[in-house]
């Protein structure tokens, strides 16, 4: 599986870790920095190139991650075609995808720690879309927002 993945300095330790992770079990990572510590970068420098990438890649996804998750969520849902969802719990990594379809996860590296946070990327990334009806119809419904401006 191909898998974009960004952050900020709050998020670059743990982004190298997950990076470790999900090539030790097989999946292609392409790293959109930040490559060093710098306590003054902009997370959407980082987290918008990961989420365009994933938009631009059918059947990739991505992850976002540092302090908090929200911020790099908000910069990485500007990207047409990308639904981030900010996951904290193993449910919300479940139903991100099995409801929204959901292609890129956003983590607050500094919410949980290191194992858990793992955890909820392995979640994210094996829980399949549901393809029900009604949840096909209201990410159609984002879609045409999305294009058109409006419902």
């Amino acid at each position: 599986m191909k898998i974009h993945i960004g952050s900020d300095h709050a998020g670059l330790e743990f982004k190298n870790k997950i990076v470790e992770h999900l090539k030790a079990q097989g999946h292609v990572v392409e790293d959109h920095g930040p490559h060093v510590y710098d306590a003054l970068d902009d997370y959407p420098v980082f987290c918008i190139p990961a989420a365009l990438a994933t938009a631009n890649e059918a059947g990739s996804f991505g992850i976002v991650l540092g302090g908090s998750g929200n911020g790099e969520q908000m910069a990485a849902n500007k990207v047409k075609g990308v639904r981030a969802a900010l996951v904290w719990s193993i449910e919300t990594a479940k139903l991100a995808r099995e409801h929204n379809d959901a292609n890129v996860i956003a983590i607050g590296g500094r919410m949980h720690d290191e194992e858990f946070c793992l955890k909820l990327v392995d979640t994210f990334l094996a829980t399949p879309f549901s393809g029900d009806e009604r949840h096909v119809r209201r990410i159609g419904l984002m879609s045409k927002y999305e294009r058109d401006g409006k419902l």
